[in-house]
């Protein structure tokens, strides 16, 4: 896992944690919005990083505990904000709820909390996801544009997701959709003394309300904001100035 890191000599520190199925560069609108303010650190996922083509993904939970050791090892124990989209947001969950470092605040956007469901029909639902995203690393552009709303992502948004299906291993996809559909958290899950917020658009509602339920049980003061015209995982890559307004208002409050 390379970390990205940029103005390490800024007081408050941001982590992005990026979605599946993208590269750490996801938040490259972002980046040059917070850089020259923030200390910023972006890590690039086992199984989505280039630097590392050989690694695979790993697990949330392995993940969310490379991070955190990496953050003390480098003397961060103390993070302002911590932001995670999708994938991205389970991490952010995993880590807040082990509370092995301060995070002041959290945002989760469209983030995958784990199934409540018996065994055997988590390993069906895995089986979807992973044959859906298998078919667009096959299928290529053409299928991904009948996939996805051109007025949402244009062609070269698509080119370049076609450029992540093609790098990426089918081991690397099978263990992010289980490993996000059912990682474990925390039996008794402590109470999270920062501020949470769970992002989510409109478009997306329907998709999220069983991670909106989840959220809202195991973690009962999290603020719940939703986006109109917005699809998931779009935040970063379509409404980047929107993303850090948002963001500075949290960590400046």
């Amino acid at each position: 896992m390379t970390i990205h890191e940029y103005g390490a000599d800024r007081e408050k520190v941001i982590v992005l944690i990026h979605p599946s199925v993208v590269m750490w560069d996801y938040f490259e609108n972002v980046i040059p919005l917070l850089k020259d303010k923030y200390h910023l650190i972006i890590p690039a996922l086992p199984g989505y990083d280039e630097e590392n083509p050989n690694e695979d993904f790993t697990s949330v939970e392995e993940i969310a505990d490379n991070l955190v050791k990496w953050l003390i090892e480098h003397k961060i124990r103390t993070i302002d904000t911590l932001y995670g989209c999708s994938m991205g947001g389970a991490i952010v969950l995993k880590m807040i709820a082990e509370q092995k470092i301060i995070i002041k605040n959290a945002v989760c956007d469209g983030g995958i909390t784990p199934y409540q469901l018996p065994w055997l029909i988590t390993r069906f639902i895995a089986i979807k996801d992973f044959l859906l995203i298998s078919m667009g690393k096959i299928g290529g552009l053409g299928l991904l544009e009948k996939a996805f709303s051109t007025d949402e992502y244009s062609k070269e948004d698509l080119k370049y997701i076609v450029k992540v299906l093609h790098f990426i291993s089918y081991k690397t996809i099978w263990r992010t959709f289980d490993s996000c559909n059912n990682y474990v958290m925390p039996k008794n899950i402590p109470k999270y003394e920062g501020c949470l917020q769970y992002w989510y658009g409109d478009k997306e509602a329907k998709d999220r309300a069983w991670d909106i339920k989840y959220i809202k049980n195991h973690f009962p003061d999290t603020r719940f904001i939703n986006f109109e015209n917005m699809g998931h995982g779009s935040m970063a890559s379509l409404y980047p100035q929107k993303m850090v307004r948002r963001l500075e208002v949290i960590i400046d409050a």
